[in-house]
């Protein structure tokens, strides 16, 4: 496996674990509101329940977004290299590894850090479409393409 294939597979990984940390809290939550409704009458009680029926939609928009990211994550095919910078490439740019996917926290393989960003966000926008050697200036800094995986 390489380089490439492992980092696809550690944020599919972190994708779909976080996929079942908040089915399991919406699920708790479900079971919490129904035994609550069996023991409780009052005011505080249709407090406690308009609390928890707010709280799981908050999870119910985050597992949506959640469930976004691993449709965009299961359309990458980590096989495939490229001589262009496109959604999926794994870029090495001043000594930097891009993941160009979706904007996920950076993770670490092997000892190196792999930072993942939207091809939308301000740096992930002007590495689409470049090629190996390619130069790209955000923010003051400019970034050379040192290889495309």
């Amino acid at each position: 496996m390489n380089l490439k294939q492992k980092v696809h597979a550690k944020y599919s990984q972190l994708v779909s674990d976080k996929i079942d940390a908040f089915r399991d809290m919406i699920s708790a939550l479900s079971e919490d509101a129904q035994n609550d409704a069996k023991s409780s009458a009052g005011d505080k009680h249709e407090t406690a329940l308009s609390m928890m029926h707010l709280e799981q939609e908050k999870l119910n928009a985050k597992l949506a977004e959640c469930l976004d990211q691993k449709t965009v994550l299961d359309k990458i095919n980590p096989l495939i290299p490229g001589d262009k910078v496109v959604l999926g490439s794994l870029v090495l740019a001043n000594g930097i590894y891009f993941y160009v996917s979706l904007a996920l926290p950076k993770i670490a393989i092997e000892g190196t850090n792999i930072l993942a960003l939207s091809p939308q966000s301000p740096l992930g926008s002007k590495l689409v479409g470049n090629q190996l050697g390619g130069q790209v200036e955000i923010n003051g800094t400019r970034y050379t393409i040192q290889d495309i995986l």
